[in-house]
């Protein structure tokens, strides 16, 4: 009677032992992440795959541009800023740092309608700062062009016109505060251009060759498509993240995330 209370008692401390171990393994939590609306695809496949792993996990994606996102990391206002531009030297200097998960090309984008298929950089510099301002000067119909673009603070804005040299001097009609909208935009207009991250392009945009490159994931990572950025994770240089947050940082940087990186129509760094 007595060997078979001591053995109950061995059993039940085991199985107590055993549910708190299990406890100290699932991580619980929300992770908060705000910004770029060109990494929804990216940040939206990493996250479902995150928390359908991580149950005790739930991870919020803020849409509101990359300018916004990298503010609210300086403000402590979400964990892990998501920016598709580099950080400036001033945010920086702010306590902000940058890690590189993938890269992005920029592709512009007509109406399917335009029978222009390709434009040089120049081309497109010269249409943004209103010195070409009829399709018919690079090869296409006798119709005035409509210039689309993205609101300032926009990392898509500042990639764009870092690369084609027009930073402050677009003649935009149209200043529109996400990717969909200018993808829309443009789809609804025979004579409009804009500019949109690759993994975001539909069917019902045609993307323009640049100097005879087709954007695709060959040519963005051999550097052969010019019109391209880095999607970035900001986070701040001093204080660490929560547990939660960490977890789901680790994840997104490392090489198990690649392939769904790369569905989501990105290019993985890893």
């Amino acid at each position: 009677m007595k060997t078979k209370k001591i053995l109950a008692l061995a059993l039940g401390a085991v199985c107590v032992f055993g549910m708190l171990a299990g406890c100290g393994k699932q991580e619980t939590g929300t992770v908060s992440t705000d910004g770029s609306t060109s990494m929804e695809k990216v940040i939206g496949s990493l996250k479902e795959t995150f928390e359908a792993e991580n149950e005790g996990i739930t991870v919020t994606y803020n849409p509101t541009g990359s300018g916004t996102g990298i503010t609210a990391v300086a403000e402590g206002r979400c964990d892990i800023g998501l920016s598709s531009r580099d950080l400036k030297d001033e945010e920086k200097a702010k306590g902000l740092e940058g890690t590189v998960i993938a890269y992005d090309g920029i592709a512009i984008i007509v109406n399917p309608e335009n029978t222009v298929d390709d434009l040089t950089i120049e081309d497109i510099a010269k249409i943004y700062t209103g010195e070409i301002k009829n399709w018919k000067e690079v090869g296409g119909k006798d119709a005035e062009i409509v210039l689309i673009g993205r609101e300032a603070g926009s990392g898509t804005r500042d990639g764009f016109e870092s690369i084609t040299g027009t930073k402050d001097q677009c003649k935009l009609k149209q200043e529109l505060t996400s990717t969909g909208d200018v993808i829309t935009t443009v789809a609804g207009n025979p004579a409009a251009i804009g500019y949109a991250s690759l993994a975001s392009v539909k069917d019902s945009v045609k993307a323009l060759k640049v100097g005879g490159v087709t954007p695709s994931e060959t040519t963005i990572k051999d550097g052969s498509y010019k019109v391209q950025r880095n999607f970035v994770l900001v986070t701040k240089t001093e204080g660490k993240l929560s547990d939660a947050a960490q977890k789901f940082f680790d994840y997104i940087t490392s090489s198990d995330a690649s392939e769904l990186i790369r569905k989501a129509g990105a290019v993985p760094v890893k």
